[in-house]
Parts: C-alpha cells; sequence; structure tokens
C-alpha cells in the first residue's frame, strides 16, 4: 500500500539516509549536488518554514522509500522539483510519477508559472519520467542554480496544462 504524505520532524533522518544512499548510487557526492545541501539533515523544518514549498515522502507497506519536494527557485515565478530520491526497490513502481504528480499540483496551486530542475545524465528513469511529464531539456542551466555538478537541465511550463 502506498501512501504519499507530508514530511513530518520523525521523517528527518530516515529521507536523509535515503537521500544520501541514491545519491551515492549514482554518483552525486560533495559540493554542487543536492545530497550535499544543508537542508538534507533537516528536510521538514526547512519545507515547514519555506514560503510556498512542501516536501513529500513515500510510504511503501509502512516503511518511507523516497520523497520529493517543491520550493521557490527565482523571484520570477518559477519553483524547483526538488530531492527526488527513491530507493531501489522503489523504482519502477509509479512511486516517482505519484511524487512528482504531486508537488506540480501544489507548484501550481500557489501560483508558480514554470518548474526547474536538474538531474544528472546517469539518472535516465528519472529523466524519462520528467519528459513523459513534459519537462523540456534547457541547453544550460539557470544561473541561480547551486548544483553546479549536475548535467541534466529540465522546465516545465505550469501555465498551460
Amino acid at each position: 500500500m502506498l501512501e504519499i504524505r507530508e514530511i513530518t520532524a520523525q521523517d528527518n533522518a530516515k529521507i536523509a539516509a535515503i537521500i544520501t544512499q541514491v545519491g551515492k548510487e549514482f554518483g552525486a557526492i560533495g559540493e554542487g549536488f543536492g545530497p550535499s545541501d544543508d537542508e538534507v539533515s533537516m528536510m521538514s523544518e526547512h519545507y515547514k518554514f519555506a514560503e510556498k514549498a512542501r516536501y513529500w515522502v513515500a510510504v511503501l507497506n509502512g516503511e518511507i522509500v523516497g520523497g520529493a519536494g517543491i520550493a521557490q527557485f527565482n523571484d520570477h515565478g518559477v519553483c524547483e522539483l526538488r530531492k527526488l530520491f527513491l530507493l531501489a526497490d522503489a523504482r519502477g513502481r509509479g512511486i516517482g510519477n505519484e511524487l512528482v504528480t504531486q508537488c506540480l499540483a501544489f507548484a501550481k496551486e500557489v501560483g508558480y508559472k514554470s518548474c526547474y530542475l536538474d538531474t544528472l545524465a546517469n539518472m535516465t528513469s528519472a529523466i524519462a519520467l520528467y519528459e513523459k511529464m513534459d519537462f523540456n531539456h534547457l541547453d544550460e542551466p539557470y544561473a541561480e542554480t547551486i548544483h553546479g555538478g549536475c548535467d541534466i537541465w529540465m522546465l516545465k511550463d505550469l501555465t498551460n496544462n
């Protein structure tokens, strides 16, 4: 049974471990990669106090198996899909799709005009999901990104679908 719910303080250690583990699996280690962001150790607090931001965890059969969030990216109506990480056993079950759908619905609800993301070329399943959900590839990252280690950048228009 799958449940998608907002993160709580009790989830912080588990989601931080998942983000770190999956980051290592794909070589996203050190500065310039999401798993090294300060927010990772205190995800619930970071998203609780950030305006127009939320983070959800995916709970499969009572166990947290991943998560994803939305937060403001810049002052031009752009949000960022953040920290979509799933344990290997949870992939291929539609959980990523459920998380992204939840994130994008929230982003539209609070008035964002577009959604940016950055990722790694070796995260091929995630990229296929983003493409399926109408994210378009960009030639370069947005200037405001802090993830200089990423090599894939995408954007989705939230105003017309």
